[in-house]
This record gives structure tokens, C-alpha cells and sequence, in this order.
């Protein structure tokens, strides 16, 4: 498709939607058409699971939250994503396929091969896959210290034991290791806006390579 589809991965507090707003202000300032959004949402129905994954106090078979993330993310990508790449925009997205692999396969499954396989072949069927992928790193005491300046209450994923996040964050460095060419892992524990350029230095120079956005 003519559009561009970049995403921002990473654990809790690593800074992806700030990193996100920038970027969709660079694009603008260079006169892109940005549609930004985030998953699990980004349509009402999707919004409507994200507030029942997150914050509805059911406990779900893993293969059963595993299929919810992606009932969300097939309507979301029918409805936003595709349909905005047709028409040649750039999408920036807060989280992917790849945050259910590290979330939901390393965390919650402990990277069970059965798990991590229907994953996989699940996001197969999304029907579009990201052509950029920025994975934001940053040391777990740093990531409390910012969740806690926040002051907002946690969601059931942030709430989890600090075994689960240390396998989420072993699931992105081998997501990001097993593919190179699309994932670009970040050092998110400097200021944000140094974050922010040299993430623009590399978007820009894959807009100059892929001329369909406009």
C-alpha cells in the first residue's frame, strides 16, 4: 500500500506515547498526512476491549485474552489502519502484534512454544505488518520511577509482578534480535527530545526511500 505503517514498542514507562507525539509533529511540520492511534483501540469497538482487557477485572484463559487483543486489532486495522495506508498517510501506531508476542507470549505464556506459535500465526491474518518498528528500552528501576511520577492508576498489565515484566522486556529484545530490518531498538533512558531526533533521523531517511506518503 502506498502509505507508511510505523509502530512503537516497548515496556511500561518507556516513553512510546511521548515518542509517538513527536514524531507525528515532525511529519506534520514536513507536511505528511499522519493519522496517529494506539492498541489495543483505536475505533470504538476496539476502545470498548481495551477497557474490558485492561481495567474489567475478568481473568480470561490465556488463549482467550490472546484472541480479545486480536478481535480488537482486526477491527481496528479493517476499519483505520488499512484504509488509511490505501489512501497514502502514515500511520504511527502506540503497539502492535509485537506487544502481544512479548506481553502475552513471554509474560503471561513464558515463551510456551504453543503460545508464541498461535501468536505468530494469528498475526498472519492481520493483514498488515508494520514497515518500521521503534522498540523503546529502558532499565525497569527508571521505568517505575516514571510510572510512579504519573499518579495514575495501573492498569492489570502494570500491576503485574516484576517476573512478568522482566520476560516482557527478555520478549522485545528477542522479537527486535529476530528481525532487524523492521525492528530499530531505541535507549529511551535519555531526555525525550534526543529520543525523539534520532528517531526523525531515521523515519526521514525511510520517507526518502518510500515516496508513496504524502
Amino acid at each position: 500500500m502506498p502509505g507508511l505503517f510505523i509502530t512503537f514498542e516497548g515496556g511500561e514507562g518507556a516513553g512510546k506515547s511521548t515518542q509517538v507525539r513527536h514524531l507525528e509533529a515532525h511529519l506534520r511540520e514536513g507536511g505528511y498526512d499522519v493519522v496517529r492511534t494506539r492498541e489495543p483501540g483505536g475505533t470504538p469497538g476496539a476502545e470498548a476491549l481495551r477497557e474490558f482487557l485492561l481495567f474489567g477485572g475478568h481473568d480470561l484463559s490465556l488463549r482467550a485474552e490472546i484472541m480479545s487483543h486480536f478481535a480488537a486489532r482486526c477491527d481496528h486495522v479493517d476499519r483505520l489502519i488499512r484504509p488509511a495506508l490505501a489512501r497514502g498517510q502514515v500511520v504511527i501506531c502506540d503497539r502492535f502484534v509485537d506487544s502481544t508476542l512479548a506481553y502475552q507470549g513471554y509474560g503471561l505464556g513464558k515463551g510456551d512454544p504453543r503460545i508464541l506459535d498461535l501468536i505468530r500465526t494469528l498475526g498472519t491474518q492481520v493483514g498488515v505488518v508494520p514497515d518500521m518498528t521503534f522498540v523503546l528500552t529502558l532499565p525497569r528501576a527508571q521505568a517505575l520511577v516514571r510510572l510512579a511520577a504519573r499518579g495514575q492508576s495501573s492498569d492489570r498489565y502494570e500491576a503485574a509482578d516484576e517476573a512478568f515484566h522482566a520476560r516482557v522486556a527478555d520478549g522485545f529484545d528477542a522479537i527486535a534480535r529476530a528481525d532487524p530490518g523492521r525492528c530499530l531498538s531505541v535507549a529511551a533512558d535519555r531526555p525525550a527530545d534526543a529520543v525523539a531526533r534520532d528517531i526523525a533521523v531515521r523515519v526521514d531517511a525511510c520517507l526518502a526511500a518510500h515516496p508513496g506518503p504524502a
